[in-house]
């Protein structure tokens, strides 16, 4: 796999697939660690006297509505202060006004395309891989550098169709995060993986892939229920992923010293911030109760499975995470984790999100800026962003 150092780049016009999908409120850019995240690739295009072209989408596009919530102008803003140096925001997708600005680039120049998403106004050309929109973009410049994890599970034209014209390449974010993952390739023992969040659904694959390489998969989050009511237990009116059942009973009938479920969790009788609650065993729950976090001695329980651990992967928070008082469970390990620096991969989107409120996001070993990247690889499947590169 080429990456960024592999390419000569002086007087070269750059066209680099970054990240920019930053959380906006009113027009204001909440978090800019994505934005943070791909300075040292810019930065190295700008020191090797780079033309240097940026591409991102931001949020979805599927109505006119869409248009003004989605513009990347506070992105260039904000870009142009990390860099301390002029960011040109081009606000069109395609057209004479972008190709004049970019014919009359000078070395070190830094242009900011509008919003690749805008393009999927007329027929989702952007992603759905509009051949013609990709070949477009890729004669704009002459390398491409694809630095845009958060994407690099989806074919769109903004990576996949460039990459398929022009001699490409990925950046430094990138190259960061797949050393980080192919440690999970073959990882040293115990491996010790957690997995919270609503459903089991959306880990199917992950835990059929990983608990044949995995000492012990703890779960948490919502998902427990599911597993729990597969073991026969009584769990009220928590969170239930009827569907997927079998698959529960299944996968620990086969693996039942690998699987790790909760022995008690945080109830209550109303899905709210205010209702007050009680931690239960989980034998004692009743009809009308539902879990919102694991309990201390599940805690307890994790971290004896943790400390241990020569490499462990985390997605997905164990409680409600969006209420204050159920967010204890997912602090207390990552305290735990901090405090014992165990080697913690944080799969991305959730849990990523949970660790930088709480503060420890920059004290794990790594922690992913692509939730759903770093969930499809660790169900083992191919990324189409990086296929297109090799």
């Amino acid at each position: 796999m080429k990456t960024i150092k592999d390419m000569i780049l002086e007087n070269k016009k750059v066209l680099i697939r970054c990240d920019f999908n930053v959380p906006m409120k009113e027009g204001k850019i909440v978090d800019d660690t994505r934005i943070t995240a791909a300075l040292p690739t810019i930065k190295y295009c700008i020191d090797q006297n780079a033309k240097v072209v940026l591409f991102s989408h931001l949020g979805r596009v599927k109505e006119e509505a869409d248009l003004a919530k989605n513009n990347l102008a506070p992105v260039a803003k904000r870009l142009e202060e990390l860099l301390g140096k002029k960011v040109t925001f081009i606000e069109k997708t395609r057209g004479e006004e972008l190709e004049t600005a970019i014919d009359n680039m000078q070395e070190q120049d830094v242009i900011l395309v509008q919003n690749t998403r805008y393009e999927d106004l007329d027929g989702k050309k952007e992603s759905k891989n509009d051949p013609e929109l990709g070949s477009y973009w890729a004669s704009l410049g002459d390398v491409f550098v694809n630095d845009a994890f958060g994407t690099i599970h989806r074919a769109h034209a903004s990576n996949v169709g460039i990459a398929s014209h022009l001699d490409s390449c990925i950046g430094f974010l990138i190259e960061k995060e797949l050393n980080a993952l192919k440690e999970l390739d073959n990882p040293e023992h115990p491996f010790v993986v957690v997995l919270g969040g609503a459903k089991v659904a959306d880990k199917i694959g992950v835990i059929e892939n990983l608990v044949k390489k995995a000492d012990k998969i703890l779960i948490g989050g919502g998902m427990a229920f599911t597993f729990l009511k597969a073991e026969g237990y009584e769990i009220g009116n928590s969170l239930l992923d009827e569907e997927n059942i079998d698959f529960c009973k299944n996968i620990v009938k086969e693996y039942p010293d690998k699987i790790v479920l909760p022995v008690d969790v945080a109830v209550t009788t109303e899905y709210s911030e205010t209702e007050e609650y009680r931690v239960k065993d989980i034998t004692d729950l009743e009809y009308n109760e539902m879990g919102l976090d694991i309990g201390p001695k599940t805690e307890k329980l994790f971290e004896q499975y943790l400390k241990d651990a020569k490499i462990a992967v985390w997605n997905g928070p164990l409680g409600v995470y969006e209420f204050e008082k159920y967010k204890q469970g997912t602090n207390h390990l990552l305290q735990f984790v901090v405090d014992n620096n165990i080697k913690m991969i944080l799969g991305g989107g959730d849990i990523v999100a949970a660790a930088s409120t709480s503060g420890y996001k920059d004290k794990v070993y790594h922690a992913s800026t692509g939730g759903g990247a770093t969930l499809e690889y660790l169900e083992g499947k191919t990324l189409p962003g990086l296929e297109a590169i090799k």
